[in-house]
């Protein structure tokens, strides 16, 4: 072996070693726990982004039993987009619950997939209920000591409406706001949820997520275009949906799945594979990005509370898609 070669492998297998010797955070579906989920997405807007996570989260939907797949935009981005990625889910569907009888079945999918709102928020915050708002509120209501988590990748504008609408659904919810360009897409509905509903269990990550692609061990087959080309091209549908939509990964919404594989969820402050926040407010439970120095990745605080696991996340994502 060319000695060069030779010594950058061993490298990359002290590295590995060297994450694999970082213990994991405790809990999370991977560890067995079962969370209740619904995913409010911008999906087929004019980030490709969230294809990738989508595509992500149906490669883990095993682990959870998902409740609403809602297409909240506003602007672009439909329900047919999401029903895009289940078609190519459901190719892929004889291969995956083979592996688990747990995957849901693409029919059961389609039939909890929802048109959300399409425009922001007036002034006020909210404006009239959507199939999506409902939807929100009828799961919330559902006879289950569990709560419902819901892991906003798009506009919150849905959730503005079904906690005007009923906001005695609050105790039974968890969110994970993809805040950032999302925010910006619907400030007012931003607004109203984080103002007018200081009780409600809310993360809401601004720079976090950023720690999905910036930073991190990103050597070898772990790089951002490379991990794809080889662990995730050519892997079924699915796989190939991904990386025809975006050949490297950028996943921003991807966060907040892997803050439900690994960790705690009731515990924000504590580690997990989808970040760990800071809680500005002691009265109330509110969370956001870490602003220590330590944890910001360039300029973006906290990303690192993210990357660090970056080696650990992808190699189980590796392994989920090896067999497609």
């Amino acid at each position: 072996m060319n000695p060069l070669r030779f010594l950058f492998s061993l490298i990359l297998l002290l590295a590995s070693a060297m994450a694999a010797a970082i213990p994991q955070p405790a809990g999370g579906a991977l560890t067995g726990e079962r969370y209740r989920v619904i995913v409010s997405t911008d999906l087929g807007g004019s980030d490709p982004d969230d294809f990738q996570s989508m595509v992500h989260y149906l490669i883990y939907a095993d682990l959870f039993d998902t409740e609403g797949l809602i297409a909240s935009p506003p602007h672009a981005g439909r329900k047919e987009h999401i029903l895009e990625t289940i078609d190519a889910y459901a190719q892929d569907y004889p291969k995956l619950v083979a592996h688990s009888a747990a995957y849901p079945s693409p029919d059961a999918l389609r039939t909890i997939t929802r048109q959300g709102a399409i425009d922001p928020a007036p002034t006020l915050g909210y404006s009239t209920p959507t199939e999506g708002s409902r939807w929100i509120i009828e799961r919330a209501r559902a006879d289950d000591p569990r709560p419902l988590w819901i892991l906003v990748w798009g506009s919150i504008t849905d959730v503005a409406q079904a906690l005007h609408d009923d906001p005695c659904i609050k105790p039974r919810l968890r969110v994970y706001f993809i805040s950032s360009w999302n925010r910006r897409s619907d400030p007012a509905a931003r607004d109203y949820v984080v103002e007018q509903h200081p009780d409600l269990w809310l993360i809401e990550a601004d720079t976090t997520f950023r720690g999905m692609y910036v930073g991190g061990p990103q050597e070898g087959d772990l790089g951002n275009r490379e991990f794809l080309a080889r662990h995730v091209k050519a892997h079924g549908a699915l796989g190939d949906l991904l990386v025809r939509k975006k050949p490297d990964i950028k996943m921003g919404d991807t966060p907040s799945v892997l803050y439900l594989l690994r960790g705690n969820p009731e515990e924000p402050t504590g580690e997990s594979w989808g970040g760990s926040f800071v809680r500005p407010d002691p009265h109330r439970n509110y969370w956001t990005d870490n602003p220590d120095p330590a944890w910001r990745e360039d300029a973006f605080a906290g990303a690192r509370t993210v990357n660090r696991w970056r080696e650990h996340y992808l190699r189980d994502w590796q392994r989920r898609m090896a067999p497609l």
